[in-house]
C-alpha cells in the first residue's frame, strides 16, 4: 500500500528553538510569552521595545490609563502586550493567520488581559473598516512584514485613525525616507507624517511618528 503523503504544514516552522518573548516593564514585567515558531515572526527585539516605550512615556499626553492602542499586525503580540501590561485602556491586535491569532489568544488567556481584544481580519481592510466607523486611537504600532509594502499603504489610513496629538510607531527593515537633504523626495504616503524619534537596531530600523 502506497503511504499517504501529509499535507504540508499552512504556516510554515521557523527553524531553531522556540521563540518567546519577554514583557519588559508594567504589572507583567519579566513574563516570558511564547511566540508561534512559523517563519516570517520575528519579534520586536526586547531592547528596541524597551527604548521606544521609553519614547512613548515621553510624548504622550496622559497616563496609560487613557491610551486606546492598535496594534494592527500583531503577530507575536509583543508590542500590544507591552502597553497592555503598562495599563493601557485597550489594545486591539490585528493579525490574519489563524495560527498567529490562536496563540494571541492562548496569551492573552495567560495574563488575563481583559484590556485586549484579538481580531482575525486583513490589516488594511480593518483598518478602512474603522476609519469608516470613525474609530480613533492614541497609539498604533505598524510592525509589518518587511518583505510588503504595507507602511505604503497603512500609513495614509493611520492619518485617520489616530487621534489628534496621537502616535504611530513604524518598524521596517529599510529607514523610513526622511531626512535634511533637500533633494529628498518625501512619498506621498509619508509627507503628512513627522518623525519624534528613530533609530536603528541591527537590521531593525524604528521611528515614531506624529501628524504634522
Amino acid at each position: 500500500m502506497q503511504k499517504k503523503k501529509s499535507a504540508p504544514p499552512s504556516y510554515p516552522r521557523r527553524p531553531g528553538p522556540p521563540q518567546q518573548v519577554r514583557i519588559i516593564g508594567g504589572a507583567w514585567k519579566r513574563t516570558p510569552l511564547p511566540v508561534l515558531d512559523a517563519l516570517g515572526l520575528r519579534p520586536t527585539p526586547d531592547r528596541v521595545r524597551e527604548t521606544v516605550f521609553n519614547w512613548i512615556n515621553h510624548q504622550l499626553p496622559g497616563d496609560w490609563a487613557h491610551i486606546d492602542c492598535l496594534d494592527l499586525f500583531a503577530g507575536s503580540g509583543a508590542l500590544g502586550f507591552e502597553a497592555a501590561s503598562r495599563g493601557a485602556r485597550s489594545v486591539t491586535m490585528v493579525d490574519s493567520f489563524s495560527p498567529v491569532v490562536r496563540q494571541l489568544e492562548e496569551n492573552k488567556q495567560k495574563l488575563k488581559a481583559d484590556a485586549v481584544s484579538v481580531l482575525r481580519a486583513d490589516a488594511l481592510a480593518l483598518a478602512r473598516d474603522l476609519v469608516q466607523r470613525g474609530q480613533r486611537f492614541d497609539l498604533i504600532f505598524l510592525d509589518p512584514p518587511y518583505q510588503k509594502d504595507f507602511l505604503s499603504q497603512a500609513l495614509p489610513l493611520c492619518a485617520s485613525l489616530v487621534k489628534p496629538g496621537g502616535l504611530v510607531y513604524a518598524e521596517s527593515g529599510t529607514a523610513l525616507p526622511f531626512g535634511d537633504d533637500a533633494e529628498l523626495q518625501v512619498p506621498d504616503w509619508l509627507a503628512p507624517w513627522q518623525p519624534v524619534r528613530f533609530d536603528k537596531a541591527g537590521m531593525v530600523y524604528f521611528t515614531l511618528l506624529k501628524l504634522l
